[in-house]
């Protein structure tokens, strides 16, 4: 809520002309989520990947609960919780299915971010780590 600390015109002019495109984006990620959540009840099914749980990562109604917000405020609260945490389930949908398919790391590089479950991956260019971590059948 750092936007509250700052009640100037110049700030208010500066959010009135982003909310648009913060909610505009509400309908593909609606969409997104739907075809994401097919993908994983499917996939992870047919491949015996352990499901994700969505309420461990979506929170919507409980910031509406607080009394001190106005109803504008609890509006923002809610698809704040429901963006920001579908980005969270979607991650790990992405994680678990990229540790299902390619559980290799990435070229070591000091300014990429990788995800912190890559410290389960086969070491990048280690051919014995690959094989030994996934059973494959060394072939000369």
């Amino acid at each position: 809520m750092e936007h509250l600390r700052d009640r100037s015109f110049k700030s208010w002019c500066l959010r009135a002309l982003s909310t648009p495109f913060i909610f505009g984006v509400a309908i593909p990620i609606i969409i997104l989520d739907i075809i994401i959540e097919i993908y994983h009840r499917v996939s992870f099914f047919l491949y015996g990947i352990e499901y994700v749980r969505r309420k461990e990562y979506i929170k919507v109604i409980d910031r509406a609960k607080l009394q001190y917000l106005s109803p504008l405020q609890k509006v923002f609260c809610m698809y704040c919780g429901y963006v920001n945490g579908v980005f969270a389930f979607w991650v790990e949908i992405g994680l678990r299915s990229q540790k299902y398919w390619c559980g290799i790391k990435h070229e070591k590089d000091p300014e990429f971010k990788g995800p912190k479950i890559t410290h389960e991956f086969a070491e990048y260019g280690d051919e014995e780590d690959f094989n030994r971590r996934y059973k494959c059948k060394l072939e000369k």
